[in-house]
């Protein structure tokens, strides 16, 4: 029997995209298996989410206004498990959906929120240490084997730790999700500038005043800068370069799945944890605070000095990249979908 599933999240300026390209994710793997996928929610006038959406083809219906309001919808859309991944997203809709006898499966970052999910996937490095109080019943699946990667990632993924580029001018790609509401490009720009070594830089400009900053700066003579707007091509934009450089979040696990060497920002108190725990493990590099890097010359001088180090040292890449690749496997959707489904058919199954 073929499962309807869907999926509620938001996206927005301030919200950014990460929690709506890991449900994507994990909506790929679930079409591919013949499942019927809905979207619920908000993307916030954000054309670039709009066409992530459009591209596979999933139907999207607004964002539920109350408990009732997403119960409803489950019955019009006929659906047999809700797919749920929201900071803000109150228990009691959850409870609702619960309550109409669909599994619900929730997306989550450490905390539980107290929603009243049947399955939590906790896709973060050494998630699985943790040891939540669970409603009762309910399973999680935590730790990077669970990580929800895009298709376009998977299919880049190499078969071994890539080789290092030995070449003089390293290739950079400088990205801060979808709507880099913390205008963190500009600030990392500058790091790269003052380096003062030969680099071919593309950096992501996720809105027109962002854009103005970076074309305003004066990269040193030996150094090129590429100014994109975000763009559907960055999985192969990630796989080419030599060096990345982001805001420690949901796309950190996919640097990790291509092999990526990579120099992290946290930007947000929520990426501390993820980012002391990749950086302690060796799995990328270390920037730090991003308002210490903005405000703070001590702070910027130690990630100007990561950043040389990284580009002058194809060895010392060549070291992120190895550990990187063995973090992350690229079958987390495979087995959330398992999962998902499994309580799905239950559901479906003659009683």
């Amino acid at each position: 029997m073929t499962a309807t599933i869907g999926i509620r999240c938001d996206a927005g300026t301030r919200t950014g995209v990460g929690h709506l390209m890991r449900c994507l994710a994990l909506a790929e793997e679930l079409t591919a298996r013949g499942a019927s996928v809905h979207l619920l929610g908000d993307l916030g006038g954000l054309e670039w989410a709009e066409r992530q959406v459009s591209a596979r083809g999933l139907p999207r219906h607004p964002a539920p206004g109350d408990p009732h309001d997403l119960a409803g919808a489950a019955d019009r859309l006929g659906l047999d498990a809700v797919v749920v991944d929201s900071y803000e997203l109150p228990a009691s809709h959850v409870a609702a959906v619960r309550d109409s006898g669909r599994p619900v499966l929730a997306v989550v970052d450490g905390d539980l929120r107290g929603l009243p999910a049947d399955i939590f996937v906790d896709q973060n490095l050494d998630a699985e240490l943790a040891r939540p109080g669970l409603p009762p019943g309910a399973v999680r699946l935590a730790g990077l084997e669970y990580a929800l990667l895009r298709r376009a990632i998977r299919e880049l993924r190499p078969p071994s730790p890539p080789a290092p580029s030995a070449s003089p001018r390293p290739r950079v790609l400088a990205f801060f999700g979808g709507t880099d509401a913390y205008r963190a490009a500009p600030v990392v720009a500058r790091l790269l500038i003052r380096t003062g070594v030969d680099c071919a830089a593309t950096v992501v400009a996720a809105d027109p005043r962002l854009r103005a900053d970076l074309l305003a700066l004066e990269p040193a003579a030996s150094q090129h800068f590429e100014i994109i707007d975000p763009t559907d091509d960055l999985p192969r934009l990630l796989a080419e370069a030599d060096l990345v450089i982001s805001a420690s979040g949901t796309s950190t696990w996919e640097l990790l799945c291509l092999g990526r060497p990579a120099a992290l920002v946290w930007v947000v108190d929520n990426q501390l944890l993820g980012y002391g725990r990749t950086t302690a493990r060796g799995l990328a590099a270390g920037l730090g605070h991003l308002p210490a890097l903005r405000d703070s010359r001590a702070g910027s001088a130690a990630a100007v000095d990561v950043l040389r180090g990284l580009l002058v040292s194809p060895a010392a890449r060549a070291g992120l990249a190895t550990r990187a690749w063995a973090a992350v496997d690229g079958q987390g959707c495979s087995r959330v979908s398992d999962a998902l489904l499994a309580a799905a058919a239950r559901r479906l199954s003659p009683r």
